[in-house]
C-alpha cells in the first residue's frame, strides 16, 4: 500500500483535496470523515487492493490517523 494510493482513496471518498502525513488525524479531525466515509474508504480499499476487512476489525483506533490506517492496511496485505 502506498502513501499516494491511500491519499487518493481518502480524497476521492471525502471529496476533498488534502495531503496527509503519518500523524494527520482522520476520524474526529476531518469534518467530512464520518461513519459513511469509513464505509466508503473500506469499500474502496477492498475493491482496489483485493483485501477483506471484517466488521470486528473496524475501530476508532484504526481510523484515528493516516498512519494508523496505513499500518492496518499494510498488515492486511502481509
Amino acid at each position: 500500500m502506498t502513501h499516494q494510493l491511500l491519499t487518493d482513496i481518502l480524497n476521492s471518498v471525502l471529496q476533498i483535496n488534502k495531503s496527509y502525513q503519518t500523524d494527520t488525524g482522520l476520524l474526529g479531525a476531518i469534518a467530512e470523515f464520518d461513519s459513511m466515509a469509513v464505509i466508503g474508504v473500506i469499500t474502496s480499499l477492498e475493491e482496489q487492493l483485493g483485501i477483506h476487512v471484517d466488521d470486528d476489525e473496524i475501530s476508532a483506533e484504526v481510523f484515528e490517523t493516516f498512519g494508523s490506517l496505513l499500518a492496518f492496511i499494510e498488515q492486511k496485505q502481509a
